[in-house]
């Protein structure tokens, strides 16, 4: 019987959110084990709303990267990954960075993702699962069924704070969205430049959904994003909602839990968006469905025809804009086959 159990999945969103459902087979399989899990601040929210984590400890990356801070932050981080006897410690980010909190935390076992990376294989045992090839998500419940938990069930944990759905509220109103009328979530950005649809795309598909009588809203965070919202506000005939910027990941939660339908890359919007049980469609290039796409509504992954597809690229090396090939047609008609 495992009582104290480490997690180390740090970044990014999208992949903090795939790992969520770790967090549940182990609470399903030992409810009274003491869950700790370390992230960095950007998912923090994400994990913050998972009612099965006990406690989170913050890896602020950032504060390591001179000699000051790394001299400064150090032992009080080390003291608190010490604090814990741990009887296991999953290491699902596979990264060295990761491999040093593992090293550092008290456990006798201590395992990680099929794929680790950067010889984060040498502190934690890779677990070769059945799912290897498989989802990214069932790769990481591999290793939660090699410390004998039970998989009995695929569930993202997220419950949204009241004052979260409150803000939330208040933000749409003001912006001109009714959350009670019908209203689709277009994710604008992503961070690999490859994962992005067009502006210009964007803008026609937001005019398509105005005919229908549905409402497009602009989602997405940061300064590229805003640029991109402003391109799409320009060029629609009639401009979307913009809510680019005005939200933190549980108000956006909200946002997208009351959606009809979310639109975008493959990024962690478009994944928390299938966390929460929303119709996703993910329009991919350079990364494969079958292991990022959409958690069971693969089929609704619309992956552009590309000899160079899966290059997993952030930036194409041959020069084009990878996701042209899908085209505003092909994702209306897409929108209108999924039930």
């Amino acid at each position: 019987m495992l009582k104290k159990i480490l997690v180390v999945k740090l970044s990014a969103l999208g992949d903090v959110i795939h790992a969520l459902p770790v967090s549940y087979a182990i609470k399903e399989t030992f409810p009274d084990a003491h869950l700790t899990w370390v992230v960095e601040p950007p998912a923090y929210d994400i994990v913050k709303m998972n009612p099965c984590v006990d406690k989170i400890i913050i890896f602020r990356k950032k504060e390591f990267r001179t000699l000051k801070g790394f001299a400064r932050n150090f032992f009080p981080f080390k003291s608190e990954i010490q604090a814990e006897n741990y009887d296991a410690v999953l290491d699902l980010q596979g990264l060295f960075k990761s491999a040093a909190i593992a090293f550092f935390a008290k456990a006798n076992i201590k395992l990680g993702v099929c794929d680790m990376r950067e010889l984060s294989g040498q502190i934690s045992k890779p677990v070769i699962g059945e799912n290897a090839r498989g989802h990214i998500v069932d790769r990481y419940l591999d290793t939660a069924r090699a410390i004998g938990c039970r998989v009995d069930k695929v569930v993202f944990p997220l419950e949204i704070p009241a004052d979260a759905i409150k803000k939330a509220d208040a933000i749409a109103e003001q912006a001109g969205l009714v959350i009670e009328n019908p209203y689709v979530a277009l994710v604008i950005g992503a961070s690999w430049e490859t994962k992005r649809w067009s502006a210009e795309n964007f803008a026609a598909l937001s005019d398509w959904f105005y005919s229908v009588e549905v409402t497009p809203v602009l989602i997405g965070n940061g300064a590229v994003e805003e640029q991109i919202a402003a391109e799409v506000v320009a060029k629609a005939e009639i401009p979307p909602i913009n809510f680019v910027g005005k939200t933190n990941l549980m108000e956006l939660s909200h946002v997208l839990k009351n959606s009809r339908i979310v639109i975008g890359g493959d990024t962690g919007t478009t994944h928390l968006s299938t966390a929460l049980g929303i119709r996703t469609l993910m329009i991919m290039g350079p990364t494969q469905a079958a292991r990022t796409g959409p958690y069971g509504q693969i089929q609704n992954a619309l992956e552009v025809d590309r000899d160079c597809k899966y290059c997993r690229k952030r930036i194409c090396p041959k020069g084009e804009n990878c996701l042209s090939a899908v085209t505003v047609d092909a994702v209306i008609n897409k929108i209108l086959s999924i039930k």
